[in-house]
């Protein structure tokens, strides 16, 4: 499949969920079962670029005219596990987050108001046929939110520098080969384990805070997770974001382990202890974020 640019897009990182084959109804489980067996599959660089190549034209398309029947694939245990792209539906539940992150005058340049309230408009048509529709795949922008470390372990985590000769792309994307293969750092979790993480994380927060944007964020995600099969696998992947983070840095960050740590020192009183792991944490993302609005 032919891809948009070779130019990296650095600055999404995402929470994935990998559902075993049988999850899937009939007849798109027939085509997940072909798709897997392709000797070449997209990378999420590529969905991006070709996002990124939708906002060039006059007008713009912010969403696709029509849904990916993309995936990113895996075999675990012998399990074949699907996670679907659903580009269009993200593209969509994006456009609804952009009044928050952009000023008025910015968003119009990009995306004249018509155009968004013609999306809207189809969304909630589509959304209409669709109740039940959700996406396999959360994407953050210049961090990875605190609290999906709440969903996976530091001993899950997995980190490979890019030095090797050829790499998995941890996306279904097949392999890269070369000496210059990007950094992957990933963690993937059972989804059973996600779970538990959750309700255990939740009750130590609700008992030792009044209220707190991880208690929210926790609540969110684990509605998510609730949703997809109890063997789904939970993947959270850096993505992009190895591309603005050196090697040493990325060899460094255990932010997992930060935020158990935290998480323990709050459920057994440890407030001094929690608010070190908390410090070190805040440190390290905010220095992410700023890369945002580097020159």
């Amino acid at each position: 499949m032919p891809k948009v640019s070779s130019v990296t897009v650095p600055y999404a990182s995402y929470l994935r969920v990998y559902e075993p084959l049988a999850a899937f109804p009939e007849p798109e489980r027939d085509h997940w079962a072909r798709y897997a067996r392709r000797p070449e599959r997209p990378s999420y660089q590529d969905e991006l670029r070709r996002s990124l190549a939708d906002l060039v034209p006059t007008p713009p398309v912010p969403v696709p005219v029509h849904e990916s029947g993309d995936a990113f694939v895996l075999e675990s245990d012998g399990v074949l596990c699907v996670c679907p792209w659903r580009t269009r539906l993200r593209g969509w539940q994006a456009m609804g987050e952009l009044s928050g992150q952009l000023p008025a005058p910015v968003l119009d340049a990009v995306l004249p108001p018509v155009l968004r309230r013609q999306t809207a408009a189809d969304y909630e048509q589509w959304l209409a046929r669709n109740p039940d529709a959700r996406p396999w795949i959360r994407t953050s922008t210049w961090q990875v939110p605190l609290h999906w470390f709440v969903l996976v372990a530091d001993e899950e985590r997995s980190y490979d520098r890019g030095d090797r000769a050829a790499r998995s792309d941890g996306g279904g994307g097949g392999d890269v080969a070369g000496p210059d293969a990007a950094p992957v750092l990933r963690y993937r979790t059972p989804m059973v384990e996600a779970r538990r993480r959750v309700a255990r994380g939740l009750k130590t927060l609700r008992d030792a805070l009044d209220e707190a944007p991880l208690i929210e964020g926790l609540v969110d995600v684990g509605r998510w997770l609730e949703e997809f099969h109890p063997r789904s696998l939970v993947e959270l992947d850096y993505g992009g974001l190895v591309h603005a983070v050196s090697a040493d840095e990325l060899d460094e960050d255990h932010s997992a382990a930060d935020v158990a740590e935290g998480i323990e020192a709050l459920r057994v009183g440890d407030g001094e202890g929690a608010g070190e792991a908390y410090a070190r944490l805040v440190e390290r993302w905010r220095a992410v974020r700023h890369l945002q609005f580097a020159n």
